[in-house]
């Protein structure tokens, strides 16, 4: 990662809209980038890290990364911070601050909409975030408008002395497209200047400061209606024209390709006078944005005639598949049906890794009874599916330990008798967990906390966190020891165990044992996620057909590698029926981590190759 990749200024590339954005900072002379690792942004910042000149940091959380570019932007440099869109609700806190405060250095958020919930827990639109906060926003619809947005960003921050949003969606982000750069800028960052009226925000300054943000939304409405980044795309059919911004215009192009087409790519404020005079000129104007009908509503508040969510679903991605069969009824046509044939596809249902740590602690939790699992966002979430069904909540990043505490101080006659359990990851924890640890410490909760530490952020790639002992880069820095910051937060020395997830029994003894415990207790589990250079792998294994009595226990450890060969179906001595599973175990994948020995009674998993010949190495 900390190895510079040279590119020629002009040279035509075909690339992502998260390494377009990455470009577009070099190019304008951004001095700082921060963000946190989130599904569809974080491919932005290992992308900026290959650039020296730029200083880049995985933050601890969205606010702390934002806080980070903020200061940048106040110390004169040009700064970019990156994140999901659930992460702005992290970040919303000094968002809305430094709207009064405003930028010096240029100052752009790129924010990624997971529009379809491809990994996210919801499907906001960070849109209402620019109406919201007072910010202008630009909305890119491929990788080279990303990268000339982008950009622009930079410019529009330092002229208008705010910060500015760049919105991205999943499809902007990950698809490929063919981008030229422009020579890059040479910006020398201004210097920091004491000016405590506007930068120290206490009741006094902040209610000076609001005139100068109303004024400022004024003069960007004006810019928004002459920006060049919104225009008009005529077409030989004005029976129904649209608006629309992202992702979304390449739909309706391709949906519709001789329809009148207002484009925004200035989205907020909104150039309301210009689209007003677009729909004079078309007989129906629709509106199509994903995901939430802001537009529409401003449009209509204005008196403006259109159509939008009252036909579009409010769901998803307005692909020509979902577009064409709400406009043609509009327009009273006959739908024609699919578009483009689409084939059945063989279910693949999302699953943990071969050898993945958290396979044998939801073993263990999926055999723990009389318990309220309260889960937390990461990989390890998948625990809620088949086959561990392990987990009973799951709202939001560090929620777990928050929601097991409300939980244990909520819970009625019915549960009193039952155990309260949280499960979090080591990244998760330091985000937004730390609080609520320290929560049920201070105001003395019963709940066991399982402390996933695989050292890394295992959900987005396997990026470094402070758990790994590395940075961004690849370079050795501190290593957070969970054992004394739980310590720390409150938890009594003998109720803190460090336990090796792989161990079966060990787990299964540390967890009967502290959810017995009337008081809070934390259960480190501390081996690394399969996917990073930190795993090392034992000879596999595979199965003596021979032994293998079909009793199907190794399949509740949740393995992808070990796959069901038959299925037969016996009547037991007391007449009821039973089905056997017998299965092999792809050796290709294997991994040799021994879970699956560990639930085998007749000993049917045995080394797939003669171990003497093989230099095994213990996972540590």
């Amino acid at each position: 990662m900390s190895a510079t990749q040279p590119i020629q200024q002009d040279q035509r590339q075909f690339i992502s809209g998260n390494e377009a954005v990455a470009q577009a900072a070099r190019d304008a002379g951004c001095s700082v980038a921060s963000a946190y690792p989130g599904t569809p942004s974080t491919e932005i910042l290992e992308f900026i890290a290959a650039y020296p000149n730029i200083y880049s940091e995985w933050s601890i959380n969205e606010k702390v990364s934002l806080e980070v570019a903020i200061g940048a932007s106040l110390a004169g440099s040009r700064s970019l911070c990156a994140m999901k869109h659930v992460g702005v609700n992290v970040a919303s806190d000094a968002l809305m601050t430094q709207t009064l405060i405003g930028a010096v250095g240029g100052l752009v958020l790129v924010v990624a909409d997971d529009v379809g919930l491809s990994s996210s827990q919801n499907e906001q639109d960070s849109r209402y975030w620019g109406r919201f906060a007072h910010l202008p926003m630009l909305e890119p619809s491929d990788a080279q408008e990303t990268y000339e947005m982008t950009r622009l960003a930079f410019g529009l921050s330092e002229q208008y002395e705010v910060p500015v949003i760049v919105r991205l969606t999943t499809r902007i982000c990950h698809v490929k497209g063919v981008v030229t750069c422009s020579p890059a800028e040479s910006y020398e960052p201004k210097g920091f200047t004491k000016d405590p009226s506007r930068f120290v925000m206490v009741p006094g300054n902040a209610k000076k400061r609001i005139p100068l943000m109303m004024a400022r939304d004024q003069t960007l409405s004006l810019v928004s209606e002459a920006h060049s980044l919104n225009y008009v795309e005529s077409g030989s059919d004005q029976t129904v024209g649209f608006v629309t911004s992202g992702a979304a215009y390449y739909h309706v192009k391709e949906a519709y390709p001789d329809a009148p087409v207002f484009k925004l790519g200035f989205s907020h404020p909104a150039p309301i006078e210009k689209i007003r005079e677009f729909s004079a000129t078309v007989e129906k104007l629709v509106v199509v944005e994903e995901v939430e009908p802001l537009l529409e509503t401003e449009l209509r508040a204005a008196g403006v005639k259109v159509y939008g969510k009252d036909i579009l679903p409010r769901i998803g991605e307005l692909a020509p598949h979902v577009l064409t069969p709400c406009i043609d009824k509009l327009l009273g046509k006959t739908c024609k049906g699919e578009l483009i044939p689409v084939d059945e596809l063989f279910p693949r249902p999302p699953t943990l890794c071969v050898a993945c740590p958290h396979l044998g602690i939801y073993y263990c939790l999926s055999h723990i009874k009389n318990t309220i699992i309260a889960g937390d966002i990461g990989c390890y979430t998948l625990g809620a599916g088949h086959p561990w069904n392990a987990l009973d909540t799951t709202i939001s990043m560090g929620a777990s330990l928050s929601v097991a505490m409300g939980i244990d101080k909520g819970r009625s006659a019915a549960d009193e008798n039952k155990n309260v359990l949280a499960v979090i990851g080591d990244s998760t924890f330091m985000h937004m967990g730390m609080q609520g640890l320290l929560d049920i410490t201070y105001n003395k909760g019963n709940v066991t906390v399982l402390l996933l530490d695989n050292r890394a952020v295992g959900m987005t790639g396997g990026q470094n966190a402070p758990s790994s002992g590395l940075d961004l880069h690849g370079e050795a820095t501190m290593q957070v020891d969970f054992r004394k910051l739980c310590e720390a937060l409150g938890v009594k020395p003998e109720r803190i165990h460090e336990v090796n997830p792989y161990e079966l029994p060990t787990l299964f003894k540390a967890l009967r044992s502290e959810t017995k415990v009337n008081e809070p207790s934390v259960i480190i589990t501390n081996q690394p996620c399969v996917l990073t250079e930190r795993y090392s792998q034992l000879p596999p294994l595979k199965v003596d057909d021979d032994k293998c009595t079909g009793c199907s226990n190794c399949l509740d450890v949740g393995c992808p590698a070990i796959l069901v060969t038959r299925r037969e179906t016996v009547i037991k001595p007391n007449g009821k029926e039973k089905e056997l599973s017998f299965v092999n175990i792809d050796t290709a994948a294997c991994t040799g981590c021994d879970l699956c020995t560990n639930t085998c009674a007749p000993d049917a998993i045995v080394p797939a190759f003669n171990v003497n010949n093989i230099n095994a190495v213990e996972v540590k």
